[in-house]
């Protein structure tokens, strides 16, 4: 097998996340920077590797003032940590064309183990010739567990910000070409 680079493409990705919000609502919110790349054979991500970093301070939850209050020191602290990242440890085969991608998400300083539901889309040339592959990954987590605890009781019980967070990454990479031999 040749080792392959599959590029994110940002144009054509997003990196996206849902809370709670007073316990019977949902607030939707994004990332608008990240990189990531995959590295292996992307038919079969067994033997795969992928690797994201979103920068923090480009949370967008489409409120000027919210989106402020996430990047303090109440939340993400993006001045003192400015990226969030991925990095799978292991990828194995769930179904046809599912995976659980295992890995190491850090928040805040903080590093936990997640394991993300990942989705094969397909794989295709472009109108330029580049390979593409398209994949989904799903998880949830709690954010308390890497430090966000920010949080206010509202009078009628429950909280104002849900714990748990679910994040929905929609990526299409793009293979990076092969190195020519000198």
């Amino acid at each position: 097998m040749t080792t392959q680079t599959w590029n994110i493409d940002t144009t054509h990705s997003g990196v996206n996340f849902s809370v709670r919000h007073m316990v019977i609502a949902k607030v939707r919110g994004r990332f608008t920077r990240f990189s990531g790349t995959l590295t292996g054979d992307a038919a079969d991500l067994t033997k795969a590797t992928l690797v994201a970093e979103v920068d923090a301070d480009s949370i967008d939850t489409n409120m000027a003032d919210r989106d402020a209050h996430l990047r303090s020191p109440d939340f993400f602290d993006a001045a003192s940590f400015p990226k969030l990242s991925f990095s799978s440890t292991r990828i194995e085969r769930s179904g046809d064309g599912q995976y659980k991608a295992h890995g190491d998400l850090s928040i805040r300083g903080v590093t936990k183990p997640v394991v993300f539901d990942l989705t094969i889309h397909g794989q295709a040339k472009d109108p330029w010739g580049n390979e593409r592959v398209a994949f989904t990954l799903e998880s949830a987590v709690d954010r308390s567990e890497f430090g966000l605890r920010w949080n206010q009781a509202l009078e009628t019980g429950g909280v104002l910000v849900g714990e748990r967070v679910a994040i929905e990454i929609e990526a299409e990479a793009v293979r990076a070409a092969a190195a020519q031999a000198a």
